[in-house]
C-alpha cells in the first residue's frame, strides 16, 4: 500500500547572509512543492511587505516638475530621480514630514535631510543636487508607508496643496527575489524538493525578515480560511477535524458558523494570556485561536517558555470559546 502521509519540510537554513542579501534552504519538500511555496513566496515578498517612500515633495522656486532651477545644476526631474533613491526607515504608521533647507554652493546629499524622531535616513552620502549658486536650496518631502508601487495619479487625487509635486512611490523594500529547486534524496525516494531563496533589500530589513514576514503573511491568508466546511464528495462521513469543531459548537447552541469563525480568527494579543506565554507563542508564529487549536499538547511544549503552567493556561483561554487543543 502506498504512503498517504505527506511528509513535512526541514525548518529553514541560512546559506548565507551577507549586508542585506541572505540565502536561504528548505529541505525535505513533497514532490511539487518546491516551486508551489518557491513562487508563492516570492509573489508575497515582492508585493505584500511595506516600506516607505517620498509620496509628494515641495521645491521652493518650482512650480512643477519640469521645472529648472537657478543655480542648481540638475533640473526639478533629475532630482526628483535621486530622491527616489533615497531609503527611509520609519517608526510610526502617521506620514511624516522632512526637509532640506541650505545654502549654496553645496553639494547637497541624502545627509542634509532633516529628519524627525520618527524618520532614518539610510543611505546618507547619496547625491541630490549640486547647488553651484550662492542661492537657497530647500526642499519639504511627505514620507508614507504602503505596499508596492503606488502611482503619482493616486496621490495627486488626496493631494490638492498647491506647489506639492506628487510623485511615484516604490514602497516595496526588497530589490530582487528569486529561487531555485532541485531534487533530493528522502528514504529510498529521489523526487522531493529543495527550495533555495535568494532575497536582497534595500536595508530597511534584514533579508531573513523579508521571509518570515512572508511566510507569516501566508500563514495568517490561509488561517482565514479555516472554519469553513471541508466536506468530500466521494464519502460525506469523513469530515475535517475543522468542521467537527464547528458542528459541536453549532450543537452548543453557537447556531452560526462564522460566529465559530470569527473566534478562531482572534489574535492572542487580545487575550489575557501571561506575558511569558504570549511571547512564547508570538515567537512561534502562533498569532490566533486557530493557531493555537490546530496544536497538540505535545507541539506546544517544544516552544521554547511553555511549560505545564503555560499548557494549562492556554486550555482554560480555549475552554472559555468551546475549544479544546487537537
Amino acid at each position: 500500500m502506498s504512503d498517504l502521509n505527506i511528509i513535512l519540510p526541514s525548518k529553514l537554513s541560512i546559506i548565507s547572509e551577507v549586508g542585506t542579501k541572505g540565502v536561504y534552504e528548505i529541505d525535505g519538500l513533497y514532490p511539487g512543492y518546491g516551486h508551489t511555496l518557491g513562487n508563492s513566496l516570492r509573489r508575497i515578498i515582492l508585493s505584500s511587505l511595506a516600506g516607505c517612500a517620498i509620496t509628494s515633495l515641495k521645491i521652493d522656486g518650482a512650480a512643477h516638475e519640469f521645472s529648472v532651477l537657478d543655480g542648481v545644476k540638475e533640473d526639478v526631474i533629475t532630482i526628483l530621480l535621486h530622491l527616489k533613491q533615497v531609503r527611509f526607515r520609519l517608526f510610526t504608521d502617521e506620514p511624516q514630514t522632512v526637509r532640506i533647507s541650505i545654502k549654496g554652493p553645496k553639494t547637497v546629499t541624502a545627509s542634509d535631510i532633516e529628519a524627525t524622531g520618527q524618520v532614518e535616513v539610510l543611505n546618507k552620502e547619496l547625491h541630490i543636487a549640486e547647488v553651484t549658486g550662492k542661492v537657497n536650496f530647500a526642499i519639504e518631502m511627505v514620507i508614507e508607508k504602503g505596499l508596492g508601487f503606488v502611482s503619482k495619479d493616486v496621490h495627486q487625487k488626496n493631494k490638492t496643496e498647491v506647489g506639492m509635486i506628487a510623485v511615484d512611490a516604490i514602497f516595496t523594500p526588497i530589490r530582487r527575489v528569486s529561487y531555485e529547486v532541485e531534487n533530493m534524496r528522502v528514504g529510498d525516494k529521489t523526487n522531493h524538493n529543495r527550495l533555495r531563496m535568494t532575497i536582497e533589500t534595500d536595508g530597511t530589513l534584514t533579508p531573513r525578515e523579508a521571509l518570515e514576514q512572508a511566510i507569516v503573511i501566508m500563514v495568517e491568508q490561509l488561517q482565514a480560511i479555516v472554519g469553513y466546511t471541508i466536506s468530500s464528495k466521494s464519502n460525506p462521513s469523513e469530515v475535517s477535524s475543522i468542521e467537527a469543531k464547528t458542528s459541536s459548537t453549532e450543537e452548543k447552541g453557537a447556531g452560526d458558523g462564522n460566529e465559530f469563525t470569527d473566534t478562531l480568527k482572534t489574535r492572542i494579543d487580545t487575550l489575557d494570556l501571561s506575558t511569558r506565554t504570549l511571547n512564547a507563542l508570538t515567537g512561534a508564529n502562533i498569532r490566533t485561536i486557530g493557531g493555537i487549536a490546530r496544536k497538540k499538547k505535545e507541539d506546544l511544549l517544544e516552544i521554547e517558555g511553555i511549560g505545564d503552567k503555560g499548557i494549562q493556561e492556554i486550555k482554560k483561554i480555549l475552554g472559555n470559546y468551546g475549544i479544546t487543543l487537537k
